[in-house]
């Protein structure tokens, strides 16, 4: 080979070399992005102009004695379904609030989780959240809000006892009578407050009572779950929290507010 040949093809492995090891060189691992679930700020600039981007609402306005915005992630869409799967989709038995259709959760879903200790300590957490208010701390209903005013729902008895474990499992997942729908406990999560409840009617040995004071967190609290928040994101009417229409009315985009010029792309 050429002497000359030689030493352009060094310099090129040399300036490949180079720079492939520059850091502006990557195959762009190093770039501005979102994590899953990661909060957001967003500037008083970047603000208006993604708030009157072809005269959407995309971000609430930064107020004037503000800078910036911090924007929390979104929820699941309603009625998504987690990538571990569903016990029971909709589409299979619906979230009707009806005895016919917890009778059907019942017969279709069988437990899944052991009542281990671990199980009955995590469905007693959930228990105070979200039921202790109206069944009690030992299941009977008595000495609640509630029954102040002369409301009692008992899950200890013998009625609740001969229900299957799916069938409970359905109570909290479409509600029924007063009870509403408790199905932002996850699914997995269901079963402990499941396990726990038979515990309440005797099946098992379980502490009783709250966890832990009134805004107590840490330990006193369930913990992370599965799969992450999971709640719907709630869709509220713009004007409801602006005190202005952003979607516009008949004749189109609303007004910008004062001192803030409208843009378009």
């Amino acid at each position: 080979m050429p002497a000359d040949r030689f030493l352009r093809a060094a310099a090129l492995v040399a300036l490949s070399t180079t720079l492939t090891a520059c850091d502006w060189f990557t195959t762009f691992r190093h770039q501005p992005r979102l994590e899953p679930w990661e909060n957001m700020t967003i500037s008083a600039d970047t603000s208006a102009k993604l708030y009157w981007r072809d005269g959407q609402g995309l971000v609430f306005p930064v107020s004037a004695d503000e800078d910036s915005v911090n924007l929390t992630f979104r929820g699941n869409p309603s009625e998504s379904v987690p990538v571990t799967g569903t016990y029971l989709a909709p589409w299979q038995v619906s979230y009707a609030a009806l005895p016919n259709v917890i009778d059907s959760i019942g017969n279709a879903v069988k437990n899944p989780v052991a009542p281990t200790p671990q199980s009955l300590e995590l469905g007693r957490k959930y228990y105070q959240i979200n039921c202790a208010v109206c069944h009690g701390d030992n299941g009977m209903g008595a000495q609640t809000i509630v029954a102040q005013y002369g409301l009692a729902f008992p899950i200890a008895t013998d009625m609740t006892k001969n229900r299957s474990d799916g069938y409970l499992y359905g109570m909290i997942r479409n509600g029924r009578g007063l009870m509403p729908s408790y199905n932002r406990i996850e699914e997995e999560d269901r079963w402990h407050v499941v396990n726990y409840v038979r515990g309440l009617q005797g099946k098992y040995a379980v502490a009783q009572g709250p966890v832990g004071y009134p805004g107590q967190t840490g330990d006193a609290l369930p913990g992370a779950t599965e799969m992450a928040p999971t709640r719907p994101a709630p869709f509220r009417m713009p004007k409801l929290v602006t005190g202005m229409d952003v979607r516009g009315g008949a004749a189109g985009d609303a007004a910008a507010p004062a001192g803030q010029a409208k843009e378009k792309n």
